[in-house]
Parts: C-alpha cells; sequence; structure tokens
C-alpha cells in the first residue's frame, strides 16, 4: 500500500508565501515524477508543476517564476513553494506520485487560501 500526504496548506494574504510538502511511504521504491496539481471550485483539476527523479521540471504558465517545485529522492518528499500569491492561486493542492511503472497515486490535498 502507498500513502501521499500533504502538508502545508493554509491562508496567506495575496502576496505572501506558503510551502507545501508531499511524503510519499509504503510500497513505492521507484518513483518517477512527482507534481503538484490543483482543483478550485468548480474547476478541473489542473497541473501545477512537476519535477521528475532526475530533476527536470515543468510549470504551468500561471505559476512560472512565482512557484519552485523540488524534491528529495531519499526522502521520497517534493516540496512546492509558493510566492507572490494570488487570489486566483486558492484552491485544493493535491500531491501526485508515479513511480517507474507508471501508476499514479495522489494524496488527499491540502486547502490553499488566498485572501485580498
Amino acid at each position: 500500500q502507498v500513502h501521499v500526504v500533504e502538508s502545508g496548506g493554509g491562508l496567506v494574504q495575496a502576496g505572501g508565501s506558503l510551502r507545501l510538502s508531499c511524503a510519499a511511504s509504503g510500497s513505492i521504491f521507484s518513483i518517477n515524477v512527482m507534481g503538484w496539481y490543483r482543483q478550485a471550485p468548480g474547476k478541473q483539476r489542473e497541473l501545477v508543476a512537476t519535477i521528475t527523479s532526475g530533476g527536470s521540471t515543468n510549470y504551468a504558465d500561471s505559476v512560472r517564476g512565482r512557484f519552485t517545485i523540488s524534491r528529495d529522492n531519499a526522502k521520497k518528499t517534493v516540496y512546492l513553494q509558493m510566492n507572490s500569491l494570488k487570489p486566483e492561486d486558492a484552491a485544493v493542492y493535491y500531491c501526485n506520485v508515479q513511480d517507474n511503472w507508471r501508476n499514479n497515486y495522489w494524496g488527499q490535498g491540502t486547502q490553499v487560501t488566498v485572501s485580498s
């Protein structure tokens, strides 16, 4: 069984920062891509950022330059540093972990609220 647990969400004023963390544990041994997605009320889940085991990153245009994704392979953990937050960044943020066999595992999500 694989567990994916996010933490670090909360309430922040516009222009502020938050750092999300996500740790994978259990029967997962070869992690390929780790990433963050978000879903705002009434909207589809969208990609925020991903990072491969080799460190290659990909960002949504809406967050590029403000958010930074990083990972610690030894700890099976991925981070999302979010700076200059905007009200439109408010959403439930989900962590995704994909292993080398393309199995996808999702966390339960962490709420990010940005007040204007």
